[in-house]
């Protein structure tokens, strides 16, 4: 009896080279440095000073607070000042007074103790003025605020005439813009691979780390900027912080987008994803071996274009099946096409 007839099949031999992958990572954009701005003194608005959604420089003033009321316990506590100063000197001469009438058996020692006791009392009212000046001149100073740091200012959340609380109110939030901070979450799994990517140290000028933005990649490159502490528990990912350069102010805070990150494999084989089938959850590929058709389990890895990087079940020289394996079975007769052939279907 007849068996059924050969399969043309195009074959290719396996070989090895160096692979380039890339893995893609949901990312929000951050300031690297990010603060809310909050008055630290009662009072009212009195001025903004600067173009909201501008940058700004750093010790830039950008709101004043009403100072009438700062001015006013300033001034009343340089007059307490002032008063506990003439309490003091008047103490220091009647000490000095009284201690040369001591010396001379002229007075009551008792008196003398009084005096030293005043004079001791009235050096503890001034470092107490003192204080309080120096206490009503940094609420003086808190009415004014300024840039902590060079970086974008957001809409105002308070107009001119506004009343303000101490640490409530939110004035405005100021975020750092060159560089730019990219978050990702990974899995602990691949807490090993990206700490030695941060311990290379790569550079400005490597293309591991890029962003894609709507679709387009952006122009610069990133690299690893932070790694936290800890896994979250919950959810057994470790948060990242990477930087990139953002000179031209096209990356704004908040924006989302997708961190791709390169990975190259040394000699490793790759082979034509058309080669590769799966069955039940498994994968393998067709040897062509003694003009029959031989199933060959492998384990495959990352997808590299067309092409799909094959972890273990291959080796170097091996003949795989590329063309007609719709056609095939285990055992399957085949017939090897002309390489012009095989190249063309």
């Amino acid at each position: 009896m007849q068996g059924p007839p050969a399969v043309n099949v195009g074959v290719q031999r396996v070989s090895t080279s160096d692979a380039r992958y890339y893995d893609e990572y949901p990312v929000v954009l951050r300031g690297m440095q990010e603060v809310e701005l909050r008055p630290q003194v009662n009072g009212y608005v009195t001025g903004i000073h600067f173009t909201e959604g501008s940058r700004v420089r750093k010790g830039q003033r950008l709101y004043s607070i009403d100072q009438q009321q700062s001015e006013a316990s300033y001034q009343q506590a340089l007059a307490n000042l002032a008063v506990q100063e003439a309490n003091l000197e008047r103490a220091k001469k009647d000490i000095e007074r009284y201690r040369e009438l001591d010396k001379a058996d002229a007075i009551a020692k008792q008196q003398v103790d009084y005096a030293e006791a005043a004079y001791a009392a009235a050096q503890k009212q001034v470092d107490a003025a003192k204080a309080a000046v120096q206490a009503v001149q940094t609420n003086v100073r808190y009415a004014t605020i300024f840039a902590p740091f060079d970086g974008t200012i957001g809409i105002s959340s308070v107009r001119l005439g506004a009343s303000v609380t101490p640490g409530q109110t939110l004035l405005n939030t100021i975020s750092s813009d060159d560089p730019i901070g990219a978050d990702i979450a990974v899995d602990q799994k691949e807490i090993l691979r990206f700490t030695n990517l941060l311990a290379a140290g790569k550079t400005k000028n490597d293309s591991t780390f890029m962003l894609v933005l709507s679709g387009e990649l952006y122009r610069y490159p990133g690299k690893i900027s932070i790694i936290d502490r800890a896994v979250d528990p919950q959810t057994g990912s470790i948060k990242m912080r990477l930087e990139f350069p953002n000179p031209d102010l096209l990356l704004r805070a908040g924006m989302s987008g997708k961190l791709r990150v390169a990975s190259t494999v040394k000699n490793t084989v790759v082979i034509p994803h058309k080669a590769l089938n799966e069955q039940l959850g498994e994968f393998f590929v067709y040897i062509a071996d003694s003009a029959r058709a031989t199933q060959r389990k492998v384990v495959p890895g990352k997808t590299v274009g067309r092409n799909v990087i094959i972890k273990s079940g291959l080796q170097q020289g091996d003949s795989i099946i590329t063309e007609g394996v719709q056609s095939l079975r285990e055992g399957t007769p085949v017939r090897i096409a002309p390489a012009a052939v095989a190249e063309n279907k």
